[in-house]
């Protein structure tokens, strides 16, 4: 009788276990509209790609970055904050003092920076622009910002524009990851 009872009892465990690992249901597909234009690096200009993408947000520039090296979209996000749009930056934690000098060209610029540490590796590579209007964008692909994924590495960017639903989701997920991003304590 005791061996049915145990025996029982690890079926509910395993059974609510089972459950609670079960990973979310697949997301509902939406219509793709807008644009899309697409860079290989490096024989693209991805980061040209990049910075014309920067410069033309009107409101809002949110970036997720694993990295973040490349001088050029570095100063494009500076220009852009120096143009009064919003604009904020995440970076993985294990950036935090692997490019001080970004670092600080960043906090010198008036860009928020913010450090993941909830996971393992932040490893997106994402901008959303203009979050909220119809002529919003999302950049993504495999490309880090850095001169490494531009000059020696295979690397692929898109840019995505006039999709609001994208952009959206793109733009909540982008707020998941600031709910637990913290400024680098020094």
């Amino acid at each position: 009788m005791f061996m049915h009872m145990l025996i029982a009892a690890l079926l509910c465990v395993s059974a609510a276990a089972a459950e609670a690992f079960q990973p979310a249901p697949p997301v509902a597909p939406f219509a793709a509209t807008g644009t899309i234009q697409y860079a290989f690096s490096p024989d693209d200009h991805a980061d040209s790609m990049i910075i014309a993408a920067i410069n033309a947000a009107q409101s809002r520039v949110l970036m997720l970055a694993y990295s973040l090296t490349h001088r050029r979209i570095t100063d494009a996000l500076i220009h852009a904050k120096r143009r009064g749009l919003d604009v904020a930056v995440i970076v993985d934690q294990g950036q935090a003092h692997a490019h001080p000098a970004m670092t600080r060209e960043l906090a010198r610029g008036g860009v928020p920076l913010l450090f993941d540490a909830h996971h393992s590796a932040a490893h997106n590579k994402v901008i959303i622009l203009d979050p909220g209007y119809a002529d919003c964008a999302v950049v993504t692909g495999s490309f880090n910002f850095t001169y490494a994924a531009q000059r020696r590495n295979a690397e692929n960017v898109l840019v995505l524009r006039g999709n609001p639903p994208l952009c959206d989701a793109y733009f909540n997920n982008w707020r998941r990851h600031q709910s637990h991003s913290r400024p680098l304590s020094r």
